[in-house]
């Protein structure tokens, strides 16, 4: 934090300016590997091309949808942030965290960057109801639901709050569920999965068109994750169609090296990817993720 501070006061009496550290997370949910290949995502593609992207990054275990979000957000495992199915809440859980905040959550991302960086700004954009719950929402700024699987009001109100606080470090949580519902209401690699997937890459491409508009493309961090991928219709299980999925990081800080075979690679990682981004060096000692090799400059 005191790092943060110092640089902070050396652009105010230099008159330099001092450019905003800005992550914004894109992540859709149920978009496996699998998937990744058999779809095409053109806008996704020009996106991670100027990044790094694995394709054979390890969701934790089990492979369900709030464990896994709760790992990339915390760069822990559920052995360690206690979170093991969809149904936990702060109120009712089985498995007791190994650390916790005064309120009963595990330290996320949104926490750390609170408590060291200065003037941050932090949104939340979902439209999986149960997604919030492990996050301690007194950490976020901003926070907003939409409806039946409905993403396109949250990726605006995402660009409305990038540009207010452009000036300041942010980091976005962008969130959608609309893929991982296709799988399960009509299979995993059915022509409906494929067309969620396709659809969200239009998204995608409307919002970074409106950021490069904007001017607040090129010092932007992105980052595309998922939770897991799917079988038939369902998900859980140890199958590779299930445990291997798209992660990819691209911006001002990160290497451009496209798609990388052996990046040795978790969901719990992510965290710690951001933490790196905006200058923290100590996180929190129950973290467990690590940074992975060779991705940045």
């Amino acid at each position: 934090m005191k790092k943060q501070w110092i640089l902070v006061m050396v652009a105010l009496m230099t008159g330099s300016v001092l450019t905003a550290q800005r992550v914004v997370i894109i992540g859709l949910d149920g978009f496996g590997t699998e998937g990744y290949k058999a779809s095409r995502h053109p806008n996704i593609d020009k996106l991670v091309g100027e990044g790094v992207l694995s394709l054979a990054t390890r969701p934790v275990m089990p492979s369900v949808t709030l464990p896994n979000w709760t790992s990339h957000l915390t760069g822990s495992g559920p052995e360690e942030h206690g979170v093991t199915s969809n149904g936990w809440t702060v109120q009712q859980h089985e498995l007791t965290a190994i650390d916790t905040d005064k309120e009963g959550y595990y330290p996320s991302i949104f926490k750390l960057l609170k408590e060291e960086v200065p003037g941050v700004k932090t949104a939340f954009y979902y439209n999986w109801a149960a997604l919030i719950n492990s996050t301690n929402q007194k950490y976020l700024d901003e926070k907003a639901f939409q409806y039946n699987d409905g993403y396109d009001s949250n990726y605006n109100r995402a660009c409305a709050f990038i540009e207010k606080n452009k000036k300041q470090p942010q980091l976005v949580f962008l969130y959608s569920v609309h893929t991982d519902h296709a799988g399960h209401t009509y299979g995993w690699m059915t022509p409906q999965y494929i067309t969620a997937i396709e659809s969200a890459d239009s998204a995608i491409g409307v919002f970074i068109d409106r950021l490069k508009k904007a001017d607040l493309y090129k010092d932007t961090h992105f980052m595309l994750i998922t939770d897991h991928g799917g079988k038939d219709k369902g998900h859980g299980g140890v199958s590779m169609r299930e445990m291997q999925v798209p992660w990819a990081v691209t911006g001002p800080m990160i290497k451009k090296k496209g798609s990388i075979d052996k990046l040795y690679n978790s969901n719990k990682n992510t965290a710690l990817v951001i933490a790196k981004i905006f200058g923290i060096t100590k996180v929190p000692e129950c973290w467990t993720g690590r940074v992975p090799g060779a991705i940045f400059k």
